[in-house]
């Protein structure tokens, strides 16, 4: 009798456990530290932002086996794992809501062509031989764009008459092939038991499946995939508590390229809220309203989390957004994607062109064009001041439930001071246009029309709603929501 109250008492703590959110850390990355200048960092997240954005669409047609290609390695947060070895080991992930694998270097590793790149303090960790995947597994179905696991085991060297019996779970799965916009890596997989000891309450995700690298190109860390693939963070936190998996969502601190303003982690927070919780960190006590629009089904890239755009408003004037960024064709082309590893909002064009012009006509006729900022930053149209500056709203409509989202002003014109470097050029205040030419779009078959990019996301809880296949926007101090989850 005493054991089965035990029983029950401890099944009673795991229920309760496992029903409630989980709040964890993101730590933002970058910051000017590792640049000589404003535009010099600017430069490389603008570079980044469009190889990023144009890798799907040059792509598309590469014909090895591999991994759902995801948008580029990256993201601007990390997230910290322990692997529970003997002795545990660290891990620092990059969060990225663009791909669906979580993996991260192994001992022995060889990063080429990574000098000048950030590279975790921790040393990779050592991996047990024996928690190698097995080739039969639907997971390194999975890993390997589902090639069917008779063929992976005949590459793992299986003999036939035990693949034809389906005995093949002592031959591992063999190594895959995963590419990003500007560097790629070999990886194998694992199961292991990886905990977040961030989180709160702590997590411990037993029997977890990760990518293990000894080899990459460009690629110094790793990446906890968000994406809604089979081997992506969320899709295994399913097999540890189904509640966990149904949403997700994360609050990115307001940093302007400044470290010195990020004096807290941005949260992310897996699971769902309840009403008085939503009340958190909205810096005035009352209830929170979240801008909800459907997600898009992608045949061609399953894992992103697309929605479709109606229209961009700058100032009180509207600009309705072309059909490829309205909705996801049966091709796969179309769409906006929610990515938290994307610096920058991406446009097509044409839609981009007739926004800018717009901002244009309403700033340009009172500043001067800064033409020499803008082809150092990458960024346009950017422009002198002295004391300040007048911009247009700038507001997104969703396309479906009619939502709309109104940007904060620094979401989308960033101002910092130009000269002043010992190049000889007298200190001038400097506004940018913060959204970005995505390209044309005649060229952009077989990927999305644009990115929502984290930089737009700031100041704002985005939440991924996967049971209702929903995301939501609702402005918050993501800062104070951080302080409020965690006094709980």
């Amino acid at each position: 009798m005493a054991s089965a109250l035990f029983l029950i008492l401890c099944f009673t703590h795991f229920f309760l456990s496992c029903s409630q959110p989980l709040y964890l850390p993101l730590t933002h990355t970058l910051s000017q530290t590792q640049f000589n200048s404003t535009q010099h960092l600017l430069k490389s997240t603008t570079t980044r932002s469009a190889r990023r954005f144009h890798h799907h669409h040059r792509g598309h047609n590469r014909q090895t086996n591999q991994v759902s290609l995801p948008l580029a390695p990256g993201s601007d947060y990390t997230l910290s794992f322990t692997l529970n070895s003997s002795p545990p080991q660290p891990v620092a992930l990059y969060m990225d809501t663009g791909s669906d694998l979580v993996w991260f270097p192994c001992s022995p590793f060889e990063c080429i062509l990574c000098e000048g790149k950030p590279n975790s303090t921790n040393p990779p960790p050592k991996i047990p031989k024996n928690a190698a995947v097995s080739c039969d597994s639907r997971s390194c179905s999975a890993a390997h764009s589902f090639l069917s696991s008779a063929n992976l085991c005949a590459i793992s060297h299986c003999p036939l008459d035990s693949i034809e019996i389906s005995e093949c779970s002592s031959f591992s799965c063999p190594p895959f092939y995963y590419a990003y916009a500007d560097g790629s890596f070999i990886a194998k997989l694992y199961k292991h038991s990886l905990s977040i000891p961030m989180s709160t309450p702590a997590l411990v995700l037993r029997n977890f499946t990760f990518g293990c690298s000894h080899s990459s190109l460009g690629e110094p860390i790793g990446v906890a995939g968000f994406g809604r693939g089979l081997l992506s963070l969320p899709a295994q936190l399913s097999t540890f508590s189904p509640h966990l998996a149904t949403q997700f969502s994360y609050c990115l601190v307001s940093h302007s390229f400044d470290q010195d303003r990020v004096r807290r982690p941005s949260p992310l927070i897996l699971g769902p809220y309840d009403q008085k919780q939503k009340r958190f960190g909205d810096g005035a006590g009352g209830s929170v309203e979240y801008a909800y629009t459907s997600m898009l089904d992608n045949p061609k890239h399953p894992y992103f989390y697309s929605i479709g755009l109606a229209g961009v408003s700058v100032g009180k004037r509207v600009f309705p957004a072309p059909e490829i960024l309205q909705g996801v064709d049966k091709n796969g082309n179309g769409g906006i994607v929610v990515d938290s590893g994307t610096t920058f909002t991406m446009f097509p064009q044409g839609f981009y062109n007739s926004l800018v012009a717009e901002f244009d006509r309403r700033v340009g006729r009172v500043h001067e064009r800064a033409t020499r900022v803008e082809d150092e930053t990458g960024l346009g149209p950017c422009y002198y001041y002295e004391k300040v500056v007048d911009v247009p709203a700038v507001t997104l409509h969703f396309a479906g439930n009619n939502s709309s989202v109104l940007l904060p002003r620094r979401n989308y014109f960033y101002e910092f001071v130009d000269g002043g470097d010992g190049a000889g050029r007298k200190r001038k205040k400097v506004g940018c246009w913060m959204l970005m030419n995505g390209g044309d779009e005649a060229e952009m078959s077989g990927g999305p029309g644009g990115i929502l990019g984290n930089y737009q996301q700031q100041g704002f809880e985005v939440v991924y709603d996967l049971e209702k296949q929903r995301v939501g926007f609702a402005r918050r101090q993501c800062a104070l929501l951080w302080d409020s989850l965690n006094q709980r």
